[in-house]
């Protein structure tokens, strides 16, 4: 039987770095599952379109589709955009099945490549000493999406012993700017800023340009392509395989 394929499906971005850096997960996907039928594929802005890629799925004869929601949070485009996406693909092919998994999410394994960009970010800026960080996020109208947000920054200065604050690039505060002014009004100084985001954008850019105009002394890259990344992707994938599996 074959395995059925893989799309991972992003919003999508109008700077050029964000499709660049989804169609570069996709090839660590495929790296590490040369097996699979993997595609990226994105809901606007950029191509391949997400209805473009399923078309070509359909025509080599895939009759099952996984599509994993490249997306941190649980806000309006995983409730809103990708249900209605995939109910119209399956609309026009209704001989596949195609179903989507949960959104990627936010993973505690991502800590580990945050600590990576950030060690990078401290190095090139030549910090070497911290007292406070700054979880920097999206930020959605849904205060849940934001609550996992600021669980997630807690467990990651539980592990460096280190106050913490989640801040958000929109829609819900505290901003950049302001989580980081309210760490140096208490008498604290090094303020890093860890960026919550899977790909480079105009939202990370001016969340970056914020935080080091309010006085932080790094700001880290976006989680990128990265293999850890990639395996909670195919973990998605695994689970939406299994669902298809008739019983």
């Amino acid at each position: 039987m074959t395995a059925p394929a893989l799309i991972a499906l992003a919003h999508g971005s109008r700077d050029p770095r964000s499709p660049e850096t989804i169609q570069g997960l996709t090839a660590q996907l495929r790296e590490l599952r040369p097996d699979l039928p993997i595609e990226a594929a994105f809901l606007d802005h950029c191509r391949p379109r997400f209805d473009k890629v399923v078309d070509k799925l359909v025509r080599k004869g895939h009759e099952e589709i996984v599509v994993v929601p490249m997306l941190l949070s649980e806000a309006y485009h995983a409730r809103v955009d990708v249900p209605s996406a995939v109910a119209e693909q399956s609309g026009r092919h209704p001989e596949v099945q195609i179903r989507a998994t949960k959104v990627l999410g936010l993973e505690p394994d991502f800590l580990s490549v945050l600590d990576e960009r950030l060690r990078t970010a401290l190095r090139e800026a030549r910090v070497r000493e911290l007292d406070a960080l700054v979880l920097a996020a999206a930020g959605s109208s849904d205060p849940l999406a934001n609550q996992a947000v600021g669980r997630l920054a807690r467990t990651w200065g539980a592990r460096h012993r280190l106050p913490v604050t989640a801040a958000f690039a929109s829609t819900a505060p505290p901003a950049t700017g302001e989580a980081v002014r309210a760490f140096r009004r208490e008498g604290r100084r090094h303020v890093a800023v860890a960026s919550l985001f899977l790909a480079p954008g105009q939202l990370v850019d001016r969340a970056a340009e914020l935080a080091l105009e309010a006085g932080a002394v790094a700001v880290s890259e976006p989680l990128g392509a990265d293999p850890i990344v990639a395996r909670a992707v195919l973990a998605r994938y695994a689970v939406g395989a299994v669902e298809l599996v008739p019983v």
